[in-house]
């Protein structure tokens, strides 16, 4: 049920391999099974951040659940990944958190 997807004008070469790694980071980070966990990203064209284009990140992190004492630790966590796997620095990462109730989240033909 997380759905984590990135948004960047940064070079990205082996996306697949970037959300495998991203889906195992946002588990522990979550605290749900990696089986539950849905990444996505997508390359943005032209993007700025504090007037300029230099490479920067967008994130939105949604699931059931989430607390809000979970964000500081995700955005921690987050940011580093960004840093490590896209050399982004984490003065230019937003990360949008939101938290869903299980009715208002759909899978396998039923809600949670």
């Amino acid at each position: 049920m997380p759905y984590i997807k990135i948004q960047t004008n940064a070079e990205v070469s082996n996306k697949q391999e970037l959300l495998k790694k991203l889906s195992s980071a946002a588990s522990g980070g979550i605290g749900k099974p990696e089986t539950y966990i849905m990444t996505a990203f997508s390359s943005v064209e032209a993007m700025t951040f504090g007037g300029n284009s230099e490479p920067s990140v967008f994130i939105e992190c949604k699931s059931i659940g989430l607390k809000e004492e979970q964000t500081a630790g995700l955005s921690a966590l987050l940011c580093s990944f960004c840093e490590d796997e896209l050399n982004v620095s984490k003065d230019r990462v937003y990360i949008e958190f939101s938290s869903a109730k299980g009715v208002m989240w759909g899978w396998d033909g039923r809600t949670f």
